[in-house]
């Protein structure tokens, strides 16, 4: 072998190396994005808009963090999230000092005017409940019939959820922190509400979402807000909307369309065509389903939004539903022609992550 493709052939095990080395260490960095959501690190750098540069040390002072709090350590977090794009990293010239300010994406960590972030929903996806069922991913492969996180609690995770207040909470305050900057964007982008006199959100929660597509649709005259017994019990009262409990593989209550979002992936195929069937059975001819779901692409790349479609969809294997799953636009169309509706139309793309999706009669 020649010197040229020994060295070529040495350039590449040394990369195969650092990168498998890279993929066993991954956990840092989930784990280091809870650490600093927990020492509110994105709040005490933006400081109202400032976004000033600061040391490690001044982030501790500015969070009143416990005066046995090691700067040392949290800079060594804030370095290695800085090489995932999360903060960015200021050295002085003689390189004594670093200090570090919010990127684009780790503004998305602060909280706003509403009280609301992305924050929440990194707390949520690392509780220790949620963390126990991930070394058991590969019993998805060997036992498909009830995910990891059965496995490790002993219970599905929604009914878990409802056992726990604090974890409960801590959903309610997550979803509501995706799905208010979804929403605006969904409303921005979607008009496919016109005609539409009676809505049903489906798995709605709180109705927050209903109450929002109502505000920007007058003509939108009466919301139904179904979701489960004890999720709608609690929900807030707003003009118009009635809050009805029941469980959508059940039934659902007749209106002009339906909204439903993030519902779909954690159900299995089966499961899809039931909730889907049972809007069919009770929409008028002309009717319709909307449903925002990711949708993953068809081709399998190193994108940004292929992994985060990707990686989602492994995480509903794991926590939610082991046979629950993110689908492709081909999927989705072959379940909703089986259950009888006459079109499908994917409308657009929100957030590049996921998809508006139209079921029609």
């Amino acid at each position: 072998m020649r010197l040229k493709e020994i060295m070529e052939s040495e350039r590449q095990s040394n990369s195969s190396i650092v990168a498998i080395m890279e993929l066993a260490n991954m956990i840092s960095v989930p784990m280091s994005l809870n650490a600093v959501v927990r020492l509110n690190v994105a709040d005490a750098i933006w400081q109202g808009g400032s976004n000033t540069p600061l040391t490690a040390a001044e982030i501790l002072s500015a969070t009143a963090a416990a005066p046995t709090a090691d700067p040392e350590n949290l800079q060594r977090i804030l370095r290695m999230l800085t090489s995932h794009g999360v903060f960015n990293e200021h050295l002085s010239k003689d390189k004594s000092e670093r200090r570090y300010s919010l990127t684009e994406v780790g503004k998305t960590l602060v909280t706003d005017e509403n009280g609301l972030s992305y924050a929440p929903y990194v707390l949520q996806h690392h509780q220790d409940a949620l963390v126990s069922a991930w070394p058991l991913l590969h019993e998805a492969v060997v036992d498909p019939s009830s995910e990891p996180f059965v496995k490790a609690n002993g219970e599905p995770a929604y009914l878990y959820y409802g056992k726990k207040p604090e974890m409960n909470g801590l959903m309610q305050k997550a979803m509501a922190g995706v799905s208010v900057p979804f929403m605006r964007d969904f409303l921005d982008g979607y008009d496919g509400f016109k005609g539409v006199g009676t809505l049903v959100d489906v798995g709605g929660c709180s109705g927050d979402c209903l109450r929002m597509i109502m505000d920007k649709n007058p003509s939108i005259k009466q919301g139904i807000n179904f979701d489960f017994p004890d999720v709608v019990g609690g929900a807030p009262k707003f003009p118009g909307v009635t809050h009805l409990g029941g469980d959508m593989l059940k039934f659902v209550p007749p209106g002009d369309a339906f909204f439903l979002k993030w519902v779909l992936t954690t159900f299995t195929d089966d499961e899809c065509k039931q909730v889907l069937k049972n809007c069919y059975d009770v929409l008028p001819a002309g009717g319709k389903v909307v449903a925002c779901e990711p949708v993953l692409p068809d081709d399998t790349d190193d994108s940004h939004r292929s992994r985060a479609l990707l990686e989602g969809d492994i995480f509903v294997m794991t926590i939610y539903r082991a046979k629950g799953r993110h689908r492709t636009e081909k999927e989705y169309n072959e379940i909703g022609l089986s259950v009888g509706f006459s079109k499908f139309k994917p409308k657009f793309y929100l957030n590049h992550f996921y998809t508006v999706l139209e079921f029609q009669k």
